[in-house]
Protein backbone atom coordinates (compact mmCIF):
# COMPACT_ATOMS: atom_id res chain seq x y z
CA UNK A 1 0.00 0.00 0.00
CA UNK A 2 1.34 3.63 -0.75
CA UNK A 3 1.71 5.52 2.16
CA UNK A 4 -0.30 8.66 2.66
CA UNK A 5 2.91 10.68 2.11
CA UNK A 6 3.65 9.23 -0.88
CA UNK A 7 -0.07 9.33 -2.54
CA UNK A 8 -0.30 12.72 -3.21
CA UNK A 9 3.44 13.30 -4.23
CA UNK A 10 3.03 9.74 -6.92
CA UNK A 11 -0.34 11.79 -7.82
CA UNK A 12 0.99 15.12 -8.41
CA UNK A 13 4.25 13.85 -10.42
CA UNK A 14 2.93 10.55 -12.02
CA UNK A 15 2.22 12.76 -15.56
CA UNK A 16 5.78 14.26 -15.40
CA UNK A 17 7.10 10.73 -14.90
CA UNK A 18 4.46 8.98 -16.91
CA UNK A 19 5.76 11.41 -19.65
CA UNK A 20 9.55 11.44 -19.94
CA UNK A 21 9.83 7.52 -18.90
CA UNK A 22 10.15 6.43 -22.38
CA UNK A 23 13.46 8.73 -22.01
CA UNK A 24 14.73 7.95 -18.67
CA UNK A 25 14.53 4.08 -19.47
CA UNK A 26 17.08 3.75 -22.07
CA UNK A 27 19.33 5.92 -19.70
CA UNK A 28 18.92 3.66 -17.40
CA UNK A 29 19.73 0.58 -19.74
CA UNK A 30 22.63 2.42 -20.60
CA UNK A 31 24.00 2.79 -17.51
CA UNK A 32 23.03 -0.67 -16.32
CA UNK A 33 25.02 -2.20 -19.13
CA UNK A 34 28.38 0.35 -18.68
CA UNK A 35 28.65 -0.70 -14.84
CA UNK A 36 27.41 -4.80 -15.73
CA UNK A 37 28.33 -5.82 -19.32
CA UNK A 38 27.82 -9.09 -18.30
CA UNK A 39 23.82 -9.09 -18.18
CA UNK A 40 23.93 -9.01 -21.55
CA UNK A 41 25.35 -12.45 -21.43
CA UNK A 42 22.61 -14.97 -20.95
CA UNK A 43 19.67 -12.31 -19.40
CA UNK A 44 19.11 -9.51 -21.66
CA UNK A 45 18.01 -9.43 -25.19
CA UNK A 46 20.32 -7.66 -27.43
CA UNK A 47 17.63 -7.81 -29.97
CA UNK A 48 15.11 -5.64 -27.56
CA UNK A 49 17.50 -3.52 -26.31
CA UNK A 50 17.84 -2.49 -30.21
CA UNK A 51 14.19 -2.41 -31.01
CA UNK A 52 13.34 -0.38 -27.92
CA UNK A 53 10.50 -3.26 -26.79
CA UNK A 54 12.56 -3.51 -23.67
CA UNK A 55 12.63 -0.42 -22.46
CA UNK A 56 9.37 0.39 -23.77
CA UNK A 57 7.72 -2.51 -21.77
CA UNK A 58 9.70 -1.20 -18.46
CA UNK A 59 8.30 2.12 -18.77
CA UNK A 60 4.64 0.78 -19.62
CA UNK A 61 4.92 -1.49 -15.99
CA UNK A 62 6.23 1.06 -14.12
CA UNK A 63 3.80 3.74 -15.09
CA UNK A 64 0.96 0.97 -15.20
CA UNK A 65 1.83 -0.23 -11.48
CA UNK A 66 2.33 3.58 -10.06
CA UNK A 67 -1.18 4.64 -11.91
CA UNK A 68 -3.02 1.55 -10.08
CA UNK A 69 -1.45 2.44 -6.55
CA UNK A 70 -3.08 5.90 -7.26
CA UNK A 71 -6.41 4.85 -8.54
CA UNK A 72 -7.09 1.79 -6.44
CA UNK A 73 -5.09 2.27 -2.58
CA UNK A 74 -4.87 -0.69 -1.10
CA UNK A 75 -4.28 -2.95 -3.80
CA UNK A 76 -1.92 -4.17 -6.01
CA UNK A 77 -2.23 -5.31 -10.05
CA UNK A 78 -2.21 -8.77 -9.39
CA UNK A 79 -2.30 -9.70 -13.39
CA UNK A 80 0.42 -7.25 -14.57
CA UNK A 81 2.37 -8.51 -11.25
CA UNK A 82 1.96 -12.23 -11.83
CA UNK A 83 2.63 -11.75 -16.03
CA UNK A 84 6.31 -10.28 -14.66
CA UNK A 85 6.90 -12.39 -12.54
CA UNK A 86 6.40 -15.26 -14.34
CA UNK A 87 8.80 -14.23 -16.72
CA UNK A 88 11.39 -12.65 -14.68
CA UNK A 89 11.58 -16.31 -13.29
CA UNK A 90 11.67 -17.84 -16.83
CA UNK A 91 14.81 -15.68 -16.47
CA UNK A 92 16.49 -16.58 -13.13
CA UNK A 93 16.18 -13.12 -11.89
CA UNK A 94 17.35 -13.07 -8.40
CA UNK A 95 16.31 -10.74 -5.54
CA UNK A 96 20.17 -8.68 -5.32
CA UNK A 97 19.18 -7.77 -8.90
CA UNK A 98 16.35 -5.86 -8.07
CA UNK A 99 19.37 -3.30 -6.06
CA UNK A 100 21.18 -3.36 -8.84
CA UNK A 101 18.01 -2.01 -11.23
CA UNK A 102 17.42 0.48 -8.36
CA UNK A 103 20.81 1.90 -8.20
CA UNK A 104 20.70 2.35 -11.94
CA UNK A 105 17.07 3.45 -12.80
CA UNK A 106 17.32 5.94 -9.83
CA UNK A 107 20.13 7.51 -11.34
CA UNK A 108 19.02 8.15 -14.76
CA UNK A 109 15.40 10.05 -12.99
CA UNK A 110 17.62 12.50 -11.19
CA UNK A 111 19.51 12.87 -14.06
CA UNK A 112 16.57 13.44 -16.63
CA UNK A 113 14.23 15.41 -14.03
CA UNK A 114 17.12 17.41 -12.71
CA UNK A 115 15.18 20.31 -12.79
CA UNK A 116 12.26 19.48 -11.01
CA UNK A 117 13.07 16.46 -8.84
CA UNK A 118 13.21 17.24 -5.17
CA UNK A 119 13.92 14.53 -2.11
CA UNK A 120 10.07 14.42 -1.91
CA UNK A 121 9.70 13.44 -5.60
CA UNK A 122 13.01 11.00 -5.47
CA UNK A 123 11.91 9.08 -1.97
CA UNK A 124 7.84 8.84 -3.27
CA UNK A 125 9.08 7.16 -6.54
CA UNK A 126 11.72 5.04 -4.74
CA UNK A 127 8.38 3.99 -2.54
CA UNK A 128 6.92 3.12 -5.64
CA UNK A 129 9.91 1.27 -7.27
CA UNK A 130 10.14 -1.21 -3.89
CA UNK A 131 6.56 -1.99 -3.44
CA UNK A 132 6.53 -3.28 -7.41
CA UNK A 133 10.14 -4.93 -6.53
CA UNK A 134 9.17 -6.40 -2.91
CA UNK A 135 5.57 -7.59 -4.82
CA UNK A 136 7.66 -9.26 -7.51
CA UNK A 137 10.60 -11.03 -5.14
CA UNK A 138 7.53 -12.70 -3.04
CA UNK A 139 5.75 -14.17 -6.05
CA UNK A 140 9.12 -15.15 -7.75
CA UNK A 141 10.36 -17.09 -4.86
CA UNK A 142 6.60 -19.09 -4.51
CA UNK A 143 7.43 -19.66 -8.39
CA UNK A 144 11.22 -21.06 -7.60
CA UNK A 145 9.85 -22.88 -4.65
CA UNK A 146 7.34 -24.64 -6.70
CA UNK A 147 9.39 -26.39 -8.88
CA UNK A 148 10.39 -30.06 -8.63
CA UNK A 149 14.18 -29.12 -8.35
CA UNK A 150 16.44 -25.98 -7.38
CA UNK A 151 18.20 -25.15 -10.80
CA UNK A 152 17.68 -22.50 -13.29
CA UNK A 153 19.21 -24.42 -16.55
CA UNK A 154 19.06 -27.54 -17.18
CA UNK A 155 20.50 -29.52 -20.43
CA UNK A 156 18.03 -31.39 -21.97
CA UNK A 157 18.95 -33.27 -25.88
CA UNK A 158 17.04 -32.36 -29.03
CA UNK A 159 15.80 -35.67 -30.32
CA UNK A 160 14.02 -34.55 -33.12
CA UNK A 161 13.33 -31.21 -35.77
CA UNK A 162 10.12 -31.58 -37.44
CA UNK A 163 9.57 -29.28 -40.14
CA UNK A 164 5.76 -27.55 -39.62
CA UNK A 165 4.76 -25.79 -41.75
CA UNK A 166 6.41 -23.15 -43.99
CA UNK A 167 9.38 -21.84 -42.13
CA UNK A 168 8.32 -23.11 -38.87
CA UNK A 169 10.42 -25.91 -37.03
CA UNK A 170 9.46 -28.33 -34.28
CA UNK A 171 11.62 -29.04 -31.41
CA UNK A 172 11.45 -32.61 -29.08
CA UNK A 173 13.59 -32.31 -26.11
CA UNK A 174 14.47 -35.34 -23.47
CA UNK A 175 16.72 -35.04 -20.45
CA UNK A 176 20.31 -34.89 -20.92
CA UNK A 177 20.49 -35.72 -17.17
CA UNK A 178 18.76 -37.18 -13.80
CA UNK A 179 17.47 -33.29 -12.71
CA UNK A 180 14.12 -33.71 -11.21
CA UNK A 181 11.49 -32.55 -13.93
CA UNK A 182 8.78 -30.55 -13.03
CA UNK A 183 5.39 -30.93 -14.98
CA UNK A 184 4.36 -28.55 -17.17
CA UNK A 185 1.08 -26.86 -17.58
CA UNK A 186 -0.62 -26.40 -21.14
CA UNK A 187 -0.25 -22.91 -22.34
CA UNK A 188 3.05 -22.20 -20.86
CA UNK A 189 6.42 -21.57 -22.04
CA UNK A 190 10.32 -22.27 -21.64
CA UNK A 191 13.41 -20.21 -22.12
CA UNK A 192 16.31 -21.82 -24.00
CA UNK A 193 19.41 -20.38 -23.94
CA UNK A 194 21.54 -20.34 -27.29
CA UNK A 195 24.97 -19.34 -28.10
CA UNK A 196 25.28 -16.83 -31.09
CA UNK A 197 28.16 -17.15 -33.64
CA UNK A 198 30.07 -14.24 -31.73
CA UNK A 199 30.02 -16.09 -28.59
CA UNK A 200 26.94 -13.78 -26.99
CA UNK A 201 24.67 -16.25 -25.18
CA UNK A 202 20.88 -15.29 -25.91
CA UNK A 203 17.66 -16.47 -24.07
CA UNK A 204 14.57 -16.68 -25.67
CA UNK A 205 11.06 -17.91 -24.42
CA UNK A 206 8.97 -20.63 -26.43
CA UNK A 207 5.16 -22.02 -25.49
CA UNK A 208 5.23 -25.58 -25.19
CA UNK A 209 3.37 -26.85 -28.28
CA UNK A 210 2.70 -30.12 -27.44
CA UNK A 211 1.68 -32.56 -25.10
CA UNK A 212 1.79 -30.83 -21.23
CA UNK A 213 3.56 -32.68 -18.28
CA UNK A 214 6.90 -33.76 -18.22
CA UNK A 215 7.74 -33.69 -22.30
CA UNK A 216 9.13 -30.67 -23.87
CA UNK A 217 8.33 -30.04 -27.14
CA UNK A 218 8.45 -25.94 -28.65
CA UNK A 219 7.72 -25.31 -32.08
CA UNK A 220 9.24 -21.52 -33.48
CA UNK A 221 9.23 -19.57 -36.55
CA UNK A 222 12.49 -18.73 -38.35
CA UNK A 223 12.81 -14.93 -38.73
CA UNK A 224 15.77 -14.35 -40.92
CA UNK A 225 16.49 -11.05 -39.22
CA UNK A 226 16.41 -12.47 -35.86
CA UNK A 227 19.61 -13.83 -33.61
CA UNK A 228 17.85 -17.17 -31.93
CA UNK A 229 15.36 -18.36 -34.55
CA UNK A 230 18.51 -18.66 -37.14
CA UNK A 231 20.58 -20.66 -34.92
CA UNK A 232 18.21 -23.09 -33.86
CA UNK A 233 16.91 -23.96 -37.16
CA UNK A 234 20.18 -23.73 -39.10
CA UNK A 235 22.52 -24.98 -36.67
CA UNK A 236 21.31 -26.74 -33.62
CA UNK A 237 21.17 -30.10 -34.79
CA UNK A 238 19.06 -33.54 -33.44
CA UNK A 239 21.58 -34.85 -30.75
CA UNK A 240 22.94 -31.53 -29.33
CA UNK A 241 22.60 -30.38 -25.75
CA UNK A 242 20.26 -27.14 -25.09
CA UNK A 243 20.09 -25.16 -21.93
CA UNK A 244 16.56 -24.80 -21.38
CA UNK A 245 14.21 -23.51 -18.14
CA UNK A 246 11.47 -24.69 -16.43
CA UNK A 247 8.12 -24.12 -17.46
CA UNK A 248 6.66 -20.86 -16.44
CA UNK A 249 3.67 -18.97 -17.43
CA UNK A 250 -0.02 -18.20 -15.80
CA UNK A 251 -1.78 -18.29 -19.11
CA UNK A 252 -3.02 -21.70 -18.60
CA UNK A 253 -6.59 -23.43 -18.69
CA UNK A 254 -8.76 -22.68 -15.64
CA UNK A 255 -10.65 -25.12 -14.38
CA UNK A 256 -14.30 -25.51 -14.97
CA UNK A 257 -17.28 -26.67 -17.53
CA UNK A 258 -17.89 -23.52 -19.34
CA UNK A 259 -17.07 -22.87 -23.02
CA UNK A 260 -13.50 -22.53 -24.32
CA UNK A 261 -12.33 -20.45 -26.98
CA UNK A 262 -9.40 -20.79 -28.63
CA UNK A 263 -8.11 -17.40 -30.62
CA UNK A 264 -4.99 -17.55 -32.30
CA UNK A 265 -2.79 -16.34 -35.46
CA UNK A 266 0.23 -17.07 -36.82
CA UNK A 267 2.68 -18.60 -34.57
CA UNK A 268 0.39 -17.72 -32.16
CA UNK A 269 -1.14 -20.84 -31.99
CA UNK A 270 1.42 -22.60 -30.28
CA UNK A 271 -0.13 -22.19 -26.62
CA UNK A 272 -3.65 -22.81 -27.73
CA UNK A 273 -2.42 -25.91 -29.53
CA UNK A 274 -1.07 -27.44 -25.77
CA UNK A 275 -3.94 -26.42 -24.26
CA UNK A 276 -6.42 -27.87 -27.19
CA UNK A 277 -4.15 -30.67 -26.82
CA UNK A 278 -4.68 -31.16 -23.06
CA UNK A 279 -8.97 -30.81 -23.77
CA UNK A 280 -8.62 -33.76 -26.03
CA UNK A 281 -5.86 -35.77 -24.34
CA UNK A 282 -8.67 -35.68 -20.94
CA UNK A 283 -11.45 -36.28 -23.03
CA UNK A 284 -13.05 -33.06 -21.79
CA UNK A 285 -17.02 -32.43 -22.78
CA UNK A 286 -16.36 -29.06 -23.00
CA UNK A 287 -17.60 -27.08 -25.76
CA UNK A 288 -14.67 -26.21 -27.46
CA UNK A 289 -14.25 -23.55 -30.38
CA UNK A 290 -10.80 -22.88 -31.98
CA UNK A 291 -10.27 -19.69 -34.17
CA UNK A 292 -7.29 -19.49 -36.45
CA UNK A 293 -5.61 -16.55 -38.57
CA UNK A 294 -3.01 -17.53 -40.79
CA UNK A 295 -1.93 -16.07 -44.19
CA UNK A 296 -2.08 -19.18 -46.05
CA UNK A 297 -2.63 -23.06 -45.28
CA UNK A 298 0.62 -24.09 -45.54
CA UNK A 299 2.21 -21.75 -43.11
CA UNK A 300 -0.06 -22.97 -40.30
CA UNK A 301 2.56 -24.81 -38.32
CA UNK A 302 0.34 -26.71 -36.07
CA UNK A 303 -1.87 -27.60 -38.61
CA UNK A 304 -2.16 -31.85 -38.53
CA UNK A 305 -2.23 -31.18 -34.61
CA UNK A 306 -4.82 -28.82 -34.20
CA UNK A 307 -6.87 -30.58 -36.74
CA UNK A 308 -6.75 -34.19 -35.05
CA UNK A 309 -7.60 -32.67 -31.80
CA UNK A 310 -10.59 -31.25 -32.76
CA UNK A 311 -11.72 -34.27 -34.10
CA UNK A 312 -10.96 -36.14 -31.06
CA UNK A 313 -13.20 -33.60 -29.22
CA UNK A 314 -17.38 -34.34 -29.34
CA UNK A 315 -18.85 -30.78 -30.11
CA UNK A 316 -15.31 -29.14 -30.70
CA UNK A 317 -15.33 -26.58 -33.65
CA UNK A 318 -12.72 -24.96 -35.80
CA UNK A 319 -13.04 -21.56 -37.60
CA UNK A 320 -10.16 -20.65 -40.12
CA UNK A 321 -9.30 -17.55 -41.71
CA UNK A 322 -6.93 -17.41 -44.27
CA UNK A 323 -5.66 -14.28 -46.53
CA UNK A 324 -5.45 -16.91 -49.79
CA UNK A 325 -8.00 -18.93 -48.44
CA UNK A 326 -8.93 -22.56 -49.69
CA UNK A 327 -11.88 -24.12 -49.32
CA UNK A 328 -13.83 -24.32 -45.62
CA UNK A 329 -11.67 -21.10 -44.50
CA UNK A 330 -12.70 -17.44 -44.75
CA UNK A 331 -10.77 -15.02 -46.42
CA UNK A 332 -8.71 -12.08 -44.92
CA UNK A 333 -8.31 -11.12 -41.41
CA UNK A 334 -9.93 -12.57 -37.86
CA UNK A 335 -13.35 -11.18 -36.58
CA UNK A 336 -15.06 -12.38 -33.74
CA UNK A 337 -18.45 -10.03 -35.21
CA UNK A 338 -18.67 -13.10 -37.56
CA UNK A 339 -18.48 -15.96 -34.95
CA UNK A 340 -21.42 -17.23 -32.70
CA UNK A 341 -19.49 -17.03 -29.68
CA UNK A 342 -20.59 -19.38 -27.40
CA UNK A 343 -22.27 -17.89 -23.67
CA UNK A 344 -19.83 -17.80 -20.68
CA UNK A 345 -16.85 -18.61 -22.22
CA UNK A 346 -13.57 -18.51 -21.48
CA UNK A 347 -10.70 -16.87 -24.81
CA UNK A 348 -7.43 -17.76 -24.20
CA UNK A 349 -5.51 -15.37 -26.89
CA UNK A 350 -1.87 -15.20 -28.77
CA UNK A 351 -0.50 -13.65 -31.96
CA UNK A 352 0.91 -10.55 -32.77
CA UNK A 353 -0.05 -7.26 -30.49
CA UNK A 354 -2.35 -5.97 -33.24
CA UNK A 355 -4.42 -9.17 -33.67
CA UNK A 356 -4.52 -9.71 -29.87
CA UNK A 357 -6.07 -5.87 -29.09
CA UNK A 358 -8.77 -5.42 -31.90
CA UNK A 359 -9.78 -9.64 -31.15
CA UNK A 360 -9.83 -8.81 -27.39
CA UNK A 361 -11.88 -5.44 -27.76
CA UNK A 362 -14.03 -7.61 -29.78
CA UNK A 363 -14.38 -10.30 -26.95
CA UNK A 364 -15.39 -7.42 -24.51
CA UNK A 365 -17.91 -5.88 -27.34
CA UNK A 366 -19.90 -9.34 -27.57
CA UNK A 367 -20.36 -9.58 -24.00
CA UNK A 368 -17.00 -11.47 -22.82
CA UNK A 369 -16.17 -9.72 -19.08
CA UNK A 370 -12.01 -9.15 -19.49
CA UNK A 371 -11.66 -11.12 -16.24
CA UNK A 372 -12.13 -13.79 -18.88
CA UNK A 373 -9.95 -13.20 -21.74
CA UNK A 374 -6.00 -14.49 -21.00
CA UNK A 375 -3.67 -13.57 -23.59
CA UNK A 376 -0.22 -14.73 -23.66
CA UNK A 377 2.50 -12.04 -25.35
CA UNK A 378 5.74 -13.09 -27.23
CA UNK A 379 8.59 -11.05 -25.99
CA UNK A 380 8.60 -7.82 -23.77
CA UNK A 381 4.86 -6.86 -22.52
CA UNK A 382 4.68 -3.83 -24.90
CA UNK A 383 0.99 -3.87 -24.35
CA UNK A 384 1.25 -2.09 -21.12
CA UNK A 385 2.87 1.02 -22.87
CA UNK A 386 0.11 1.44 -25.99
Amino acid sequence: MLSDKSRPVIEATLPLVGSRIGSITPKFYARLFAAHPELMDGLFSRSNQRSGDQQQALAGSIAAFATHLVNNPGTLPETVLSRIAHRHASLGITEPQYKVVYEHLFAAIAEDLAEVITPEIAEAWTEVYWLMADALIKLEKGLYAAQANGKMWMPWRVVAKTPAGTGSMTFTLEPADDTPVTPALPGQYISVKVALPDGLRQVRQYSLSGDAGTSRSFTTKLDDGGEVSPVLHNTVQVGDVLDISNPYGEITLKDGEGPVVLASAGIGCTPTASILRSLADSGSDRQVLVLHAESTLDSWALRSQMTDDVERLDGAELQLWLEKPVDGAKEGFMSLREVDLPADASLYLCGPLPFMKNIRNEAINAGIPATRIHYEVFGPDIWLAS
